[in-house]
């Protein structure tokens, strides 16, 4: 049986380490977080999604998977660490670095190393086989085997989309890319690709960034539309009615540790400069500041206004709040004085209070849906009208039947 170490076992690491111990891996997933270490080790996975807990808790307890600080000795070894952006909007690859360092006195020949990290090209072979060849004195590609291999998976369907999703391999040489096309295809019943590193890892930029394009065009329209007093949802919905147009929904920003970061990644290393990418990420981050000017613009004659946020996650029904443009316009509102009361049953890691349904709600002069989580879908507005003192809603996902509401005497705002 092969032995594979898994270095981050955030939200990509943990389920693939599961996968590859159901699959007839020998696994050990590493992790400097104590606490994810130490909750790991009690049986609990610190990650919410479909399917995953079950999994976690057969291999684990079949002794398949381990959970440790430490690298061990291993045949495969995948880097699945964070790459998050520094103020300068540059990936910061001290994550990366700092795995490959971990590995670098363990690797041996007919080794193969995987990169999944979101990565700006370049990294893997670069950064992950640069460190190990200069530690080692090993030729990437010849002594061990170096590939690339990015995740194309959903918050809340991972374990599902791990399955049955396409993926794209890049190794640095045919070899190392069939290898690594091998310890995949143990568990992706979907066509499994490969190509070059390079090519493998703007792919997964390129992906994203393709979204958060159509994104930023979506937003520019509603702020058009609005000029027009134009509803942009409807618009958006008879222009999707051309066989060939897909316009993505408008929002109040993009999250989530991919498209609000991957674009950049693409601009690291070259010197173009006033790209369309640059422009819609301006585009996007402008969002939630926007926002948040047109709910003050709502409130600002009331006094000690307070407004109520539904939703703090970067996106519906996911407890993620990693780069939730939901925590810029809290921020925004809070510095104008406004008193924010946060309801998010199903959000994780949220540093602030979250508030019960009616707490939240209690005086409140402005209801503001960040999110639409299906938990959402379930609420009383009549109760919501004796909660709140000024009713007054700002639907930014025209997720609520606008109809409705202002029969109950609601102000609708929108888009």
């Amino acid at each position: 049986m092969e032995k594979v170490c898994i270095l981050g076992l955030g939200y990509i690491g943990l389920p693939t380490a599961c996968m590859l111990a159901e699959n007839g891996y020998k696994v050990t997933g590493v992790d400097i977080d104590d606490d994810v270490i130490t909750k790991l080790n009690n049986g609990t996975p610190h990650i919410d999604e479909p399917e995953l807990e079950n999994i976690f808790l057969k291999v684990f307890k079949a002794g398949n998977l381990k959970i440790s600080r430490n690298v061990e000795k291993s045949d495969i070894y995948i880097i699945s660490v964070p790459t998050p952006l520094n103020k300068n909007n540059k990936a910061d690859l001290t994550y990366i670095i700092s795995a490959s360092e971990m590995i670098q006195d363990y690797v041996s020949i007919g080794n193969i190393i995987i990169l999944e990290s979101t990565s700006p090209p370049g990294t893997t072979r670069n950064l992950v086989g640069g460190i190990i060849s200069k530690r080692t004195g090993l030729v990437a590609g010849e002594d061990f085997y170096l590939a690339y291999c990015p995740e194309r998976v959903l918050p809340g369907k991972i374990i599902f989309e791990l399955v049955n999703n396409k993926r794209v391999i890049g190794g640095i040489n045919e070899k190392s890319a069939e290898l690594a096309k091998k310890i995949y295809s143990s568990f992706v019943k979907a066509e499994i690709f490969t190509t070059t590193l390079e090519t493998s890892e703007f792919v997964k930029l390129a992906e994203n960034t393709y979204r958060d394009v159509n994104i930023a065009l979506a937003n520019e329209f509603a702020e058009i539309c609005n000029e027009y007093n134009i509803d942009v949802w409807e618009m958006i919905k008879f222009a999707n009615m051309h066989p060939r147009v897909n316009i993505l929904n408008p929002g109040p920003g993009v999250g989530g540790h991919c498209i609000a970061v991957d674009p950049w990644f693409i601009l690291e290393n070259i010197n173009k400069r006033d790209t369309l990418i640059e422009k819609c990420r301006k585009i996007n981050n402008s969002r939630p500041f926007i926002i948040s000017e047109k709910a003050f613009s709502i409130i600002k004659d009331i006094k000690n206004p307070k407004v109520t946020v539904f939703g703090v996650t970067y996106k519906e029904n996911v407890g993620d709040i990693r780069e939730s443009p939901a925590l810029v316009i809290i921020n925004e509102l809070t510095k104008k004085g406004v008193d924010v009361f946060v309801y998010d049953p199903i959000a994780i890691g949220y540093k602030g209070k979250i508030y019960d349904f009616e707490e939240a709600l209690q005086n409140s002069d402005l209801l503001l849906l960040f999110v639409g989580h299906d938990v959402f879908k379930k609420i009383d507005f009549r109760k919501i009208t004796i909660l709140m003192r000024n009713k007054n809603i700002f639907d930014t996902r025209n997720f609520f039947d606008k109809k409705s509401l202002k029969s109950l005497g609601f102000k609708y705002y929108g888009l």
